[in-house]
């Protein structure tokens, strides 16, 4: 067993008295978590139904500095390992950050098949006349699509075609909406049976740096039992098998 996981299963059994009561906490969570962690939130809730978990998603960047601002935030799921560390460097976590998954990038659309397409072919294919990626100034997932088209010497010749989501998730709502024919988003997102009906490419995950996505809970967090129970809970077999089904790689494996 991993220490981390050794360590968050000891807190646990240490505050089991307080986990027994209902308690109420809030998840700040990565987009491209929106379907794995609502999974995996209903699961938790079978074995803890009095609990109250409230999960808000968005950009890693803009909830890392919401954390910072005070945002009522108890645990912080990241998709750039990057960010909780910043936050634990100053001083707003009460544990130190944690790998919890490996992510991937994909090309996907629901208008052309993605699955036939390279990042070569986004420059100059007929049908394809907006490109949707996540805003790379605060979204790992668009920082890593904007690697994998400069790796793939494409990055100039499509900034006409490029159009910016909010966050992961926002940005493949473009592509589902029209707005844009093609999008990079998150393998997770694409795994989504709503999404996975059309097909999509696993970009070559050495055009970008890894998606390392990590956690911490926060200060505000650390001290109410049941934010540890579900880290704890994170680390179960039963989650990592709902991470493995929609395309999430567990650390180490």
């Amino acid at each position: 067993m991993k220490p981390l996981r050794r360590l968050l299963i000891a807190l646990v059994m240490l505050a089991s008295a307080g986990v027994a009561q209902a308690e109420r906490f809030t998840i700040a969570a990565a987009s491209d978590l929106r379907f794995a962690l609502d999974d995996i939130i209903a699961l938790y809730r079978q074995a803890h139904p009095a609990h109250q978990v409230e999960v808000i998603y968005g950009s890693s960047g803009k909830m890392s500095t919401q954390i910072i601002n005070g945002a009522p935030f108890d645990i912080f799921f990241s998709a750039d390992i990057a960010f909780p560390q910043r936050l634990h460097a100053q001083g707003f976590t009460a544990t130190e950050p944690a790998v919890y998954a490996l992510g991937r990038i994909v090309l996907w659309s629901n208008t052309v098949d993605a699955s036939a397409l390279t990042l070569a072919d986004l420059p100059t294919h007929p049908r394809i006349r907006r490109i949707a990626i996540a805003q790379p100034a605060h979204a790992p997932y668009g920082q890593r699509a904007q690697e994998a088209l400069q790796a793939a010497g494409v990055w100039e010749a499509v900034q006409g075609k490029l159009v910016f989501g909010e966050n992961i998730a926002h940005t493949a709502q473009m592509v589902e909406s029209g707005a844009a024919e093609v999008g990079i988003i998150a393998l997770s997102l694409a795994r989504f049976p709503a999404l996975a009906e059309h097909r999509h490419h696993l970009i070559d995950d050495a055009l970008h740096a890894p998606l390392t996505q990590g956690y911490v809970v926060t200060t505000r967090g650390a001290p109410k039992p049941a934010v540890m129970d579900f880290a704890a809970f994170m680390e179960t077999d039963a989650a990592h098998a709902i991470m493995e089904r929609y395309g999430f790689v567990m650390p180490g494996r």
